[in-house]
């Protein structure tokens, strides 16, 4: 979607300021590679270059703007301490920021935040840094820290609605201009909150207004999409977590406005094809990202054609993956590509059913990965959970026909979603 032509007029991230952020920033994190990829080039026939803020000292983007926001707090409410809300990258930034600076942190995530997310959290705060874990959503989480921010006197760090903190994270846009050689025609941003792309776009629509900014969302949580859509901020009522580090119910009133500025165009992706870039990441590249870290590759099957020989930036936002999310990431992958299909299927309780079904209605490359079945009581039909992987997405219909053929009684499960979070 181009978002909405009624905009207001904010003034963007300065320039000047986005050089002090730079300035602040030395020695603090990493200027990380501007990394030309021929796996990707040749793919999708352009010329792409990976931003690794995978490869950042907290390993995404965030200390950015969280340090830039914290150096810029008076000591007299630094002495006091700083309190945050993140589904996980911001607070590895707050806490590395805490830990550098020597004040005291306190951070609330969702009780859904991957494990490895927050002993990271911890590492990077040590001593510093307390960890609260409440809600089920960022949002959860946020309301709980403006809270316990008011009663406890303590500065709240935003994760993206803040001038300084996206003055910060603007200095991605600064290193790529510096690094990258010829015009960069295309930019491909994940936004979770806004303020990645709120930062980064304001630089590049002051120092080069050529290059398109692709906003990429989940498509489980597409709050700036559907706020550019409306014209006005949108709060969704659900979102899917699993790209935690983008997921979000509603983005920054300022990012917002930025947003409508700065963003020509938003791709919502699924998740599945989330799963599948992550998957491709590391299988051909040796790359490991988290989900957000995966979304402006997912985002280039969607933009094949517009790309085509043009100079492309992917962001790799960031690479906090919990390796236990692995099978999960494969199941996903698997079931958005077409290659894995559940079903219930009514065996005829007679001996020989089941080697019939394999006989005749799996194909040569098909194969049963889940099977599940118990006997209860005496009926004709038993049934059970079975599922099969094809080796291609077009093999699923030759699958379906010869379950008609022979009769098999049988319901597909895919569509079906609360089964499927159930198998998934």
């Amino acid at each position: 979607m181009t978002p909405s032509t009624t905009k207001a007029n904010p003034v963007l991230m300065t320039v000047e300021n986005i050089y002090k952020a730079k300035v602040r920033l030395k020695g603090v994190v990493e200027t990380t590679p501007l990394q030309q990829n021929l796996h990707f080039s040749e793919l999708y026939e352009c010329r792409l270059w990976l931003k690794r803020e995978d490869m950042q000292v907290v390993r995404s983007y965030k200390i950015r703007g969280a340090y830039n926001k914290m150096s810029t707090i008076p000591k007299s409410e630094l002495a006091k301490g700083v309190i945050c809300a993140s589904a996980g990258n911001h607070a590895m930034g707050v806490a590395y920021a805490c830990q550098r600076m020597g004040i005291k942190g306190k951070i609330y995530m969702p009780a859904v935040t991957p494990q490895q997310k927050v002993r990271k959290v911890e590492k990077f705060g040590k001593s510093f840094v307390e960890v609260v874990l409440t809600g089920d959503t960022f949002d959860d989480s946020y309301d709980a820290a403006k809270a316990a921010a008011e009663t406890e006197g303590m500065t709240f760090v935003h994760p993206f609605d803040d001038e300084r903190v996206m003055e910060g994270q603007g200095t991605v846009g600064l290193e790529i201009m510096e690094a990258c050689p010829p015009p960069i025609d295309y930019i491909f941003v994940a936004i979770g909150g806004g303020g990645l792309i709120s930062g980064l776009g304001s630089y590049f629509k002051q120092i080069s207004p050529s290059t398109r900014i692709i906003g990429v969302e989940p498509q489980g949580a597409p709050a700036m999409y559907e706020s550019l859509k409306a014209g006005h901020v949108v709060q969704l009522d659900q979102i899917d977590t699993f790209i935690d580090g983008a997921a979000v119910r509603k983005v920054g009133e300022k990012t917002f406005k930025i947003a409508q500025q700065v963003v020509d165009d938003m791709i919502l992706v699924p998740e599945g094809k989330v799963c599948t870039a992550i998957l491709d990441l590391y299988n051909e590249e040796g790359i490991i990202v988290e989900p957000a870290g995966a979304l402006t590759i997912a985002a280039l099957d969607f933009y094949r054609d517009q790309i085509k020989g043009k100079n492309v930036v992917c962001l790799l936002s960031g690479s906090n993956n919990d390796i236990t999310r692995t099978e999960e990431i494969k199941e996903r992958s698997l079931l958005y590509e077409g290659l894995k299909h559940y079903f219930i299927i009514r065996f005829p309780q007679r001996a020989g059913a089941l080697r019939d079904f394999l006989n005749n209605v799996l194909g040569p490359t098909d194969d049963i990965t889940h099977f599940e079945y118990t006997k209860k009581h005496n009926r004709d039909n038993g049934p059970a959970l079975v599922g099969i992987q094809v080796k291609k997405r077009e093999d699923y219909e030759g699958l379906i026909e010869r379950m008609d053929r022979h009769r098999i009684n049988y319901q597909a499960l895919n569509d079906s979603r609360m089964l499927f979070d159930f198998l998934v």
